[in-house]
């Protein structure tokens, strides 16, 4: 596909497609490349700053309606989207992969299953919800009732990420629209398709006008920042780098806008001399190189006791070597490329950092060869290096990409001690088959989320985030209430 070929990726706002010509001056576009061979598979109309105001004004047209629906409407609107998701599964699953150049099996059994898991969760949840009231005792054998209402948060700016684009935005999509929020999305300029599809299931599923807009675009003098500085959001909820979220705080703070941010990660894996090794081995293997290490809570920290480190160094890099990078549709293949060719640049100079720290590469370090199809694409090899230390900077600082750091330790606490020494504080896995140990040393981690024999394990009503660079604030069942709702506290003496 050439680039006059490619087909056309539109913005959608107040129930519609809006066509390129419609915006006047506005009318600019960019390409989208495909990351598995380097080559134009679409072009994307970018939102310029008056695109964003209608969709914005859009959404504060939708909102009053929305809001005063009955819940029982609102979560049926979001069983028929996931019921129409998955009618058009497969039509999901290629635009996840044109968007991303990952796995079919992957798109198939995470992305798009998760999707339809989010609606139906958060329908679940949202119709389930109760409220807290108390009654309360007071001079003169009066009493008074105290109960919450909770309103929905208003317009809401949902930023989401590349790596999991389908994931990441029904897991905030959801929630919002559940509790009677209007959206205006905002997708990565890497992945703008599954967002755009969505629009017709949720417009098709019943969703009125306005309440679920796209505008697609970049980050700074784009359609990200002409988003977030609009007068007309009520919040933010972010997923992406540390360092776009800072900035996002920024431009909120003058009108104190509420924001949840799930940020970057530098997770740690601890395996203790007791585990089982195989079952250790597989979690790690998943855990390091799920998804080409593109997920904010992979590990790239691996803390092994000094007992079982050459086994499990010798195991792992035997594991990364027997993945199997190739075609997205081949169903044997099991790592996709990188999301873009700048990507894998940084994925590099992290690659020469750590040969200049004096690391041992056990497996990788360099870009493979996967022929004429698939060399223009953004490959890298799922990489491990041993001889690095916590002062390194690829130890220190967030990679996102298939790699790990091996280094071994002798005691319980120099492991905790290892892995709370980072400034992120996203996930972490302990690996033993102590019961107690793991219990301990999971309560001991300074993060969102601790594993233990297990990872990327999540019950959808439990709360997800990070601590430090790693974000602000929870989402995930009752806690995606609390952020796209208000409390109003309702007092009534008796």
């Amino acid at each position: 596909m050439t680039a006059d070929t490619a087909r056309w990726i539109r913005n959608f706002v107040d129930g519609r497609y809006v066509d390129p010509e419609e915006t006047g001056g506005e009318n600019r576009s960019f390409e989208k490349t495909d990351p598995a061979t380097g080559l134009v598979n679409a072009r994307v109309h970018e939102a310029g700053e008056a695109l964003v105001d209608r969709a914005v004004t859009a959404a504060r047209g939708a909102l009053g309606p929305w809001a005063r629906t009955p819940v029982r409407e609102r979560t049926a609107v979001l069983r028929r989207a996931a019921d129409l998701i998955e009618e058009r599964f497969e039509e999901f699953v290629a635009a996840e992969i044109a968007d991303t150049g990952k796995p079919v099996t992957q798109a198939r059994e995470l992305d798009v299953a998760r999707a339809l898991a989010n609606f139906r969760t958060f329908a679940d949840v949202v119709a389930a919800a109760g409220q807290e009231s108390f009654l309360t005792d007071l001079a003169g054998g009066r009493q008074a009732l105290n109960y919450a209402v909770r309103k929905p948060l208003g317009v809401v700016a949902v930023i989401v990420p590349w790596n999991l684009p389908l994931l990441l935005l029904t897991w905030k999509v959801a929630p919002a629209l559940a509790c009677g929020n209007a959206v205006v999305v905002k997708p990565s300029e890497e992945t703008p398709g599954t967002a755009t599809l969505l629009a017709e299931v949720l417009r098709d599923a019943g969703l009125p006008a306005g309440a679920y807009n796209v505008v697609h675009g970049f980050g700074g003098g784009s359609a990200g920042a002409h988003l977030t500085a609009h007068p007309g959001i009520d919040g933010v909820t972010f997923t992406g780098s540390s360092a776009t979220g800072s900035h996002v705080m920024r431009t909120v703070a003058p009108r104190v806008r509420p924001v949840s941010f799930e940020l970057g990660g530098k997770n740690a894996a601890l395996v203790f001399g007791d585990a089982d090794l195989d079952e250790t081995l597989d979690g790690l293997t998943r855990s390091v190189f799920a998804n080409t290490g593109q997920v904010c809570l992979c590990t790239e920290r691996v803390y092994v006791h000094r007992s079982v480190f050459a086994d499990v160094a010798d195991g792992l890099a035997e594991r990364a070597r027997s993945l199997r990078l190739g075609r997205p549709l081949d169903g044997a293949t099991t790592t996709g490329p990188l999301i873009s060719q700048a990507h894998r640049d940084k994925v590099r100079g992290y690659f020469a950092l750590a040969e200049e720290a004096g690391a041992k590469v056990l497996t990788g370090g360099g870009v493979p060869a996967l022929g004429a199809e698939l060399d223009g694409g953004s490959w890298i090899e799922p990489t491990l290096w041993t001889g690095l230390t916590n002062a390194d900077r690829p130890v220190r600082e967030e990679i996102f990409g298939p790699v790990a750091a091996l280094i071994p330790f002798d005691t319980e606490d120099e492991a905790i001690a290892l892995a709370n020494d980072t400034d992120y504080g996203l996930a972490a896995s302990v690996w033993t088959t102590d019961l107690r140990r793991g219990h301990r040393v999971a309560q001991a981690m300074d993060v969102g989320m601790a594993w233990v024999n297990t990872w990327f394990l999540r019950d959808l009503r439990s709360p997800f985030g990070g601590m430090g660079l790693s974000g602000i604030g929870r989402e995930g069942g009752a806690s995606s209430l609390h952020f796209y709702t208000e409390p109003t506290n309702v007092c009534v003496s008796l």
